[in-house]
């Protein structure tokens, strides 16, 4: 996968994140997107928040692009600290531990495939994330789930499958629908730390 995003943009993307949970939490305050080119075209975003222990703490974004980019990265990253349903909304103090990280993905793509026992030979492991869909289920697992839980293709299908809320191998049924996407990711080290790439082994 080229690189759509500069270093410095993905920097952007991730402290603007930081300051959107910050300000909101603070002050109730909705930041307001400051910059243009790419920020100003609709794309797909995740922010994902971590703690120190590694354990996540929220992760919310809009798989398509329905959002710029600036906004997308502002609603997402407020929605992550407030409104993921599997954690308590964010405090001021947790900030102090959490490390922000924001994925702008590619406009995902239905894998089309006459035997279902092929999906997982097409997908690339670090390249890849998943997206399933059957009737009211959705889910979606971005490209470095599989890398840091060291899945293989398979095991990455069952993972996305499991979060939509059907069983594990409903991608071997004809009606479940398979999409992919990419993801350029950028990451605090630590918090209010220096932002980096964060670089994904892609296996086949």
């Amino acid at each position: 996968m080229g690189q759509e995003y500069t270093d410095e943009e993905g920097e952007n993307a991730t402290k603007m994140a930081r300051r959107a949970i910050e300000e909101y939490i603070d002050i109730k305050l909705i930041v307001k997107n400051s910059y243009g080119g790419k920020f100003v075209e609709k794309r797909g975003v995740f922010t994902t928040l971590t703690n120190s222990s590694g354990k996540l703490r929220g992760c919310i974004g809009f798989p398509e692009p329905v959002f710029p980019l600036g906004e997308a990265v502002i609603k997402s990253a407020i929605s992550a600290a407030s409104s993921d349903p599997r954690f308590p909304p964010v405090t001021k103090e947790d900030m102090d531990d959490i490390t922000v990280e924001v994925s702008m993905l590619s406009k995902p793509v239905a894998l089309a495939v006459k035997n279902r026992k092929d999906l997982p030979s097409m997908i690339a492991v670090g390249r890849d994330g998943l997206i399933a869909e059957r009737d009211s289920f959705s889910g979606l697992l971005l490209p470095q789930v599989a890398v840091e839980e060291k899945m293989d293709q398979k095991a990455f299908l069952k993972a996305v499958c499991w979060k939509a809320g059907m069983e594990p191998d409903c991608w071997k049924d004809g009606d479940t629908s398979i999409s992919t996407f990419n993801a350029e990711v950028f990451y605090e080290v630590e918090p209010r730390g220096p932002v980096f790439r964060k670089v994904l082994s892609a296996e086949k």
